[in-house]
């Protein structure tokens, strides 16, 4: 609970609308408790008292009620209803929902045109129906203003549940004998709650305005008795000559509403762990640069030059060093192997280069990417875009969630050239099964017309190659292309790279965790732990005789076959949180080798030989290894 409202407290909107409401909804408690004065009893010769008279706050209306008296228990009436209704609706739309969307089939289908003809009518007409067939008073509104809502919510958890429905945990309750009403109370209930929990959050607003508006036209509560829509109602006639009788309700609607829809909001974000960040707006084009210092030069003179770089995901009151000073170089027709474990930066790195990494939450502290003698650091965002895709181009480890799902292949690549070249769509067509042909496609004409999941896992990602190559760029960025696919498709995939390589002249930065793919591929390789560069030289060098305790693990964890018998040695322990990296060398922990002198101070990536270096104070000695 104390995780959810932390998470809440980072909206601050959201917390203003938590202050609000939760101030209203003591207020509302505590009414019966208050010196108020009877809100039922008229007094006609002091009717349209004005604001802060003797006995009267707030004034009196018509019949010489005091407003206040009246504003807080008809506040307290409309809080009430439209929560009633709220949570009548949800459990309601909710159990229909899951129902449909579980059992599916005709069940589905008959449930779901009766919820789309109550959606067929306008909301309010349908209340005002309801409640001119069951006759004026609060509880017919009740009832009315639930019945309309009660669609909403079915619609949406019935979308939720269809897809929840068919997951393996179902399959495996199925499988182990639980009946549906188990299944459906033990495993879909608790993945939808979330969402009725924000659907009801963001909902229950609307409910207490259309209870109001049923009030307002005399449909919902009956005299004497007060609630803000009511009030409005009879104040009406007066709202030229008395305002204030108008203003006191329509101020208290006001802040209600805004106070829920904004807190709404906050639950939204807190409860969805897509939105886990509380920010209200989506990440910038570009990441934010915040940079502590002067841009470095240029280290090389190589086509793209990355100098110190630093990226840093800030959440709260914590600091992620994901990429903690990474230097790196690529010439023009190299293929350059970035390796590592899960979470040591490779990817942050990667996308660091042409300002992809997430704003909020990341940020680029330091360091400069140069690219063809420009720093892309810093750089407009209309520089930087006019280069992605164009000059520098990305293939992504999960096409399917690269490619958009509803659009054709060929229309994808067509949209990838016209974006940066003005063409006619046929020219770019011709270009777009060119494209395909080049990345070893069979019947590329014929698949321009076909939606990715028509795809195996291997096509869709020469689509994403092709897609790279559009519009010939100087170099491309490749984020584990082959991780998901088979070895046989993943040895084809790695040989359309080589030979394009070849042909165009590409420079290639490969970002694996598999020194096989590195060995077949690469030219040179770079080992990254806990966001820097732990050595780095020729691939044959590194994997003949790795320098780096680490590349050494790295490498002994790799089967081969025709070797013999070799133990496969585990690398120990797991590597560091990097908002708490420890002092000097941050595998010291893992390794065996590790002494003192390795915990006391920064350790620098220094030469050893020509072409290598490594960060380690007692490297390995060489020894020779079959590469």
């Amino acid at each position: 609970m104390m995780a959810f409202f932390r998470l809440l407290a980072r909206n601050r909107l959201a917390l203003a609308g938590l202050v609000v409401i939760g101030i209203v909804v003591v207020l509302a408690l505590i009414t019966p408790l208050l010196p108020l004065a009877d809100p039922d009893v008229t007094d006609t010769p002091n009717r349209f008292q004005p604001m802060f008279s003797a006995g009267a706050l707030l004034g009196t209306d018509h019949l010489g009620r005091d407003l206040l008296s009246r504003l807080m228990w008809g506040t307290r009436l409309s809080l009430a209803m439209g929560f009633a209704a709220a949570v009548i609706a949800a459990v309601l739309g909710s159990a229909i929902g899951i129902i449909a969307g579980f059992y599916g089939g005709r069940t589905d289908n008959v449930i779901m045109r009766g919820v789309d003809m109550l959606m067929a009518f306008p909301y309010i007409l349908l209340a005002l129906a309801i409640v001119a067939a069951l006759g004026p008073g609060l509880m017919n509104a009740l009832i009315a203003v639930a019945a309309v809502n009660v669609p909403f919510f079915a619609r949406n958890i019935r979308g939720i549940t269809v897809g929840i429905a068919h997951k393996e945990f179902v399959d495996a309750a199925r499988l182990a004998g639980m009946r549906n009403r188990e299944i459906i109370l033990a495993e879909v209930l608790p993945n939808v709650l979330p969402v009725i929990v924000i659907a009801m959050s963001t909902t229950v607003g609307w409910m207490i305005l259309e209870t109001a508006g049923l009030s307002f036209l005399g449909l919902g509560s009956q005299p004497p008795q007060a609630d803000l829509g009511s009030m409005l109602g009879e104040a009406r006639s007066a709202l030229i000559t008395n305002p204030h009788t108008s203003i006191v309700p329509g101020a208290m609607i006001l802040v209600i509403v805004m106070g829920i829809n904004l807190l709404g909001d906050g639950v939204r974000d807190a409860l969805d762990p897509r939105l886990k960040s509380g920010a209200l707006s989506r990440p910038m084009p570009a990441t934010t640069v915040d940079r502590d210092g002067p841009a470095p030069a240029a280290r090389t003179d190589s086509l793209l030059d990355i100098a110190d770089l630093r990226t840093e995901f800030r959440v709260r009151n914590r600091v992620y060093k994901a990429v903690g000073g990474v230097d790196l170089h690529v010439e023009k027709g190299e293929c350059l192997g970035i390796i590592g474990e899960s979470g040591s930066g490779k990817s942050v790195t990667a996308l660091s280069v042409m300002g992809l990494v997430a704003s909020p939450p990341g940020v680029i502290t330091g360091g400069a990417v140069h690219f063809d003698g420009q720093d892309l650091v810093g750089a407009r965002y209309e520089v930087l875009r006019s280069l992605r895709g164009r000059r520098v181009a990305y293939i992504f480890q999960d096409p399917q969630a690269t490619l958009h799902p509803l659009y054709k292949a060929g229309d994808q690549l067509i949209e990838a050239i016209r974006t940066h070249e003005d063409v006619s769509r046929e020219a770019a067509h011709r270009r777009a099964i060119s494209l395909l042909k080049s990345v070893r496609i069979p019947n590329a004409e014929s698949r321009m017309e076909s939606y990715p999941y028509e795809m195996s896992g291997g096509m869709r990602q020469r689509v994403g190659i092709a897609m790279a190559l559009a519009n010939d760029p100087d170099v491309i960025i490749a984020d584990e292309p082959t991780t998901a696919l088979d070895v046989t498709v993943q040895a084809q995939i790695l040989s359309v790279l080589s030979d394009l390589r070849r042909e165009r002249g590409l420079a290639i930065i490969f970002i694996t965790h598999d020194f096989g793919v590195v060995g077949q591929l690469c030219d040179r390789v770079a080992v990254m732990y806990a966001g820097r560069i732990v050595e780095e030289g020729p691939t044959a060098a590194v994997l003949r005789s790795p320098q780096h305790p680490y590349t050494s693990r790295l490498i002994d964890c790799v089967p081969t076959l025709g070797g013999g018998q070799r133990r496969l040695a585990a690398i120990p322990g797991l590597p560091p949180v990097v908002d708490r990296l420890p002092h000097g060398c941050a595998f010291a922990d893992r390794c065996d080798k590790a002494q003192a002198e390795c915990r006391a101070g920064s350790i620098a990536l220094a030469p050893t030989e020509p072409a290598r270096k490594v960060r380690c104070l007692f490297p390995e000695v060489a020894k020779e290894r079959s590469a």
